[in-house]
């Protein structure tokens, strides 16, 4: 048989939550306003189908740039290309700048 080469094929260990992670997503995540210009981590949710980006994007730190519907765009940096995706704020978290030992 053929191996299939779906959307979401070998993510049987990436999109897979722990057992207390289970359960529907908090609102808070899904109410979660981004501004132009805000880093932002993809954090694909596995319970939440639409809008989902492609695995190779989970993890990465991307910017957003504008909003689509309820969706927004990011643009994320895949080795010298700049890609620019649209991802619903279920799979988005806000990147929290972590200051060096200089910073004050």
């Amino acid at each position: 048989m053929p191996k299939s080469k779906g959307f979401r094929s070998k993510t049987r260990s990436l999109l897979r939550k722990r057992p207390r992670e289970r359960g529907k997503l908090g609102l808070s995540r899904i109410l979660q306003t981004y501004e132009p210009g805000d880093k932002v981590v993809i954090k694909i949710d596995p319970s939440v189908h639409k809008g989902m980006p492609h695995r190779r994007y989970h993890g990465r730190v991307g910017v957003v740039v504008g909003r689509r519907g309820h969706a927004y765009i990011v643009n994320v940096t895949q080795g010298k290309a700049v890609k620019e995706i649209i991802v619903r704020p279920e799979h988005l978290t806000p990147h929290l700048e972590v200051k060096g030992e200089g910073e004050t």
